[in-house]
């Protein structure tokens, strides 16, 4: 029971984690991505400063000298390119060169696809004019930044994959720490539920029997001790239902074992819309039923008629006159599918999750009368899923639900 809150504990905190650490990684990416570039950039700018001192300016033009380190530009994957003030290149040192046109209004500018290329545009200017003359472009590949970038992207990765990992670890270990004392006493309380149900069972019947007999052999009873008898009896016989439920369910909790034989689902389903028939039709409600003959499977028939006399019970009662109840078994190769659908009051979608629980009950859609004990869907849950099934509901209200079993189907059956 509590497994499923464990794992959902856990992914929880998981998914959380994992939103923190994604959120720093990418955080951490953008600082250094924009460190690098700042970095690169500065580079590129103090080559240019530098190479601008070799320059030969006359009047307004300039010239270009050989004292430059290709091998340097070459081994640094830069490249120089020179253009007069009308944007026309003029000369180039390197291979890593920009295709990009000059722009003189960006300092910087970026090629994308494959090479990938950065370059800084800076102003020549005349030392002793101080007049502009022409514009260098200094370029390099952003191989390296890109292989940079690629190996704190998979340090990144793996370190969140790994902080994941043991967190799960560490979530894990915390999570059953947590669960142990909740789970130690909510084992406590099923056996004190089982046990308590357990030792009222004898008083229970000894109630019954004493008022069957009194009312039995009720000649000179006043009326009214006999209408409190009569209440007694109802009341005792409602403890008695309650009793058996808590039992069964506190069977299913210790995984007791379960008597399996070959069960003709189809017969039996039949038998449950013909026992029900007459309390439909007194309700003012159809109830028609399309059953596959000869489905088979293994479990105990006794619970399974319950589980599927709960599902009808609670049909016919919450379905207005004039309503339909309609009862489909069917089957594919593996599973039998059994739908119990109503045109009743229907449940909302915020209490369909709850359906299920124990003692649950929603103001629309189950409610005290008729002496139910409020564990009906819990009963039937529990009854399907030791026989290796499973149940949903799907409902919309004031059209209806639709109850759907699927159980594992019997593929042989043995004489």
């Amino acid at each position: 029971m509590f497994r499923p809150i464990r794992w959902r504990l856990l992914l929880s905190n998981l998914l959380t984690l994992a939103v923190v650490l994604g959120s720093f990684a990418a955080a951490v990416r953008v600082a250094f991505w924009q460190s690098l570039r700042q970095q690169l950039t500065d580079r590129l700018t103090a080559l240019g400063q530098g190479v601008m001192a070799n320059v030969e300016i006359e009047d307004r033009h300039f010239k270009v000298t050989d004292d430059i380190d290709l091998a340097q530009l070459q081994r640094q994957q830069q490249a120089l390119q020179w253009f007069d003030l009308r944007g026309r290149l003029i000369a180039q040192q390197g291979i890593n060169v920009l295709a990009l046109p000059l722009d003189p209004k960006a300092t910087v500018q970026t090629q994308v696809g494959e090479p990938g290329m950065q370059a800084v545009t800076l102003p020549i200017l005349n030392p002793d004019t101080g007049q502009q003359v022409g514009y260098v472009r200094i370029s390099q590949s952003l191989t390296a930044f890109e292989d940079t970038m690629r190996r704190l992207d998979w340090g990144l990765g793996v370190g969140v994959m790994v902080s994941l990992a043991v967190s799960g670890w560490g979530i894990l270990w915390l999570t059953r720490q947590a669960m142990g004392p909740i789970e130690a006493s909510f084992e406590q309380l099923k056996q004190f539920t089982a046990d308590a149900s357990h030792e009222l069972r004898s008083p229970l019947m000894a109630i019954a029997s004493n008022v069957e007999v009194s009312l039995k052999y009720a000649e000179g009873m006043r009326p009214e001790d006999r209408e409190a008898l009569m209440a007694i009896g109802s009341a005792t016989q409602q403890m008695t239902r309650l009793v058996e439920d808590l039992l069964l369910l506190a069977r299913g909790d210790r995984n007791a074992p379960l008597p399996t034989s070959s069960v003709n689902l189809s017969d039996l389903v039949r038998e449950q819309v013909a026992f029900y028939q007459p309390q439909a039709a007194s309700r003012g409600l159809v109830l028609t039923a399309t059953i596959a003959p000869n489905l088979q499977v293994r479990g105990d028939r006794e619970q399974l008629g319950r589980a599927f006399a709960n599902l009808l019970q609670n049909a016919i009662q919450y379905t207005p006159a004039m309503g339909h109840v309609y009862v489909e078994v069917r089957s594919d190769r593996h599973t039998v599918y059994i739908l119990v659908k109503d045109t009743g009051i229907g449940i909302a979608a915020e209490d369909l999750p709850q359906i299920f629980n124990r003692f649950w009950r929603a103001d629309t859609a189950r409610h005290y009368d008729e002496g139910g004990s409020g564990l009906g869907l819990s009963i039937t849950q529990a009854i399907v899923q030791r026989h290796g099934g499973t149940i949903t509901v799907s409902s919309q209200l004031q059209r209806g639900s639709c109850f759907t079993v699927k159980l594992p189907r019997q593929q042989k059956v043995l004489d």
